[in-house]
């Protein structure tokens, strides 16, 4: 399992610890070396497959970069991180991926792609930066991880493979005249799979992880993009991610939106999944004007209302969902969370024109 911030920490900043990325990063690992195998490793380093497979979770980014240096190992696969981002679509991205294949040019898919590729992970960034040769036509991508530790072999190869790959399927699955590739770390796999993989001359031991691309790439048209697709993806990106980082109440708001029924909110076993101190999650949330308790109650509220109001389970089965022991306090907090009985709320939603229900 994943390795934690000591007790005795008191000051530790987010950025100084693991931070979470989507499960959906480990899709297709367990065909790529024999399905039960793969399968069988994942769950030794705590990774639930069902969840991988659905994606929307989020996943230690430090147990994402042990499990592929621990699989490329064992199983002899120095180009694991290249494989894994050849098997992936545009789609791995979420809703950036809509953003991106509707972008009206490659500039602006990369744009894009620069400002929002956070809400996929905090943890890594990409960015667009002069040449690191210094030839005026070109033009770098710099793929970074911002953790304080340098990130492995096997994740750098699939994180910067992630971003050639994306540029790849925008452009309709054709070479968008890649220039060279800079790696920061020593070669793991041979020249060939490189270079089958990039189509390009790849060195390795350089300061950052960087794609050289033609300057021109920018102004190129993507073709069939969709004007309203494009502004409905933005919207949605710049609505829940256009600041500088993802919330921290966003991640733990999804982590508790998927345990359905958890008995008593358990703040360590968040911290833990976000490979940060408790005590450390609680600083961060309380930057934001949050409380973990008022992060429980918000998600508690949300799931009470679509239980109520879209199913016709008994209202103490509902309260069990929500970790209430007793129905008596479930219907309390109904009436704190939309001034009006469980029943009322319930039959609200029924009736063909429904009523005002007050949020609090």
């Amino acid at each position: 399992m994943a390795e934690y911030l000591p007790s005795n920490d008191e000051n530790l900043p987010v950025h100084d610890t693991g931070l979470p990325i989507r499960a959906s990063v480990l899709r297709g690992l367990p065909a790529l070396v024999g399905g039960d195998r793969g399968a069988s490793l994942l769950a030794a380093y705590g990774f639930d497959e069902a969840k991988i497979v659905e994606g929307n979770s989020f996943i230690s980014f430090r147990q994402v970069e042990r499990v592929l240096e621990a699989v490329a190992d064992r199983f002899a696969l120095p180009d694991l991180g290249l494989r894994m981002a050849a098997q992936q679509d545009l789609h791995v991205v979420g809703a950036l991926a809509i953003a991106m294949e509707n972008a009206r040019t490659m500039g602006e898919a990369i744009s894009c792609s620069s400002r929002y590729l956070f809400a996929y992970s905090p943890a890594i960034s990409v960015e667009e930066i002069e040449d690191p040769l210094g030839n005026p036509a070109v033009a770098g991508l710099r793929y970074a991880t911002r953790t304080m530790t340098k990130a492995s072999p096997q994740l750098l190869d699939y994180g910067i493979g992630i971003v050639h790959r994306m540029l790849v399927l925008v452009n309709a699955g054709a070479p968008y005249g890649l220039q060279s590739v800079q790696l920061p770390h020593s070669r793991v796999a041979k020249d060939s799979a490189y270079r089958a993989f990039f189509g390009a001359a790849v060195t390795f031991d350089c300061p950052s992880a960087v794609l050289r691309i033609p300057s021109r790439l920018a102004s190129m048209p993507v073709s069939g993009g969709n004007d309203l697709l494009r502004a409905i993806a933005i919207d949605y990106l710049e609505t829940h991610f256009g600041h500088k980082d993802v919330p921290i109440s966003d991640l733990v708001t999804a982590i508790l939106s998927e345990q359905p029924g958890f008995d008593g909110p358990d703040l360590a076993k968040v911290a833990r999944l976000l490979s940060l101190h408790p005590r450390s999650l609680q600083r961060s949330l309380s930057q934001e004007g949050m409380t973990f308790t008022g992060v429980v109650d918000r998600v508690r509220r949300s799931q009470a209302l679509d239980l109520i109001t879209t199913t016709n389970l008994p209202f103490s089965q509902i309260a069990a969902r929500l970790g209430m022991r007793e129905q008596s306090s479930f219907t309390r907090a109904v009436r704190r969370w939309f001034d009006t009985s469980p029943s009322k709320l319930r039959r609200a939603a029924q009736t063909p024109k429904g009523q005002f229900i007050r949020v609090r």
